[in-house]
């Protein structure tokens, strides 16, 4: 699955540490997730889209591409 957290988390000045502490997760899942390895919980993807104050379906693209990104 297709996801912008690393451009949203660069946007905001945040580090993967900074993320990762606001979600209460480890700043390895954080790294697994920009770099596609992992997917997330549906609770987990709604904290992050939170986390950013924006949509799910602006972070996570499960089709690949379709948003153009």
């Amino acid at each position: 699955m297709d996801n912008r957290v690393a451009q949203l988390r660069a946007g905001r000045g945040l580090s993967q540490a900074a993320l990762a502490d606001l979600l209460g997760v480890s700043r390895q899942t954080v790294i697994s997730i920009e770099r596609g390895r992992f997917d997330p919980s549906l609770p987990l993807a709604f904290k992050i889209a939170a986390a950013f104050g924006c949509r799910i379906e602006d972070v996570f693209d499960p089709e690949g591409m379709a948003h153009g990104w």
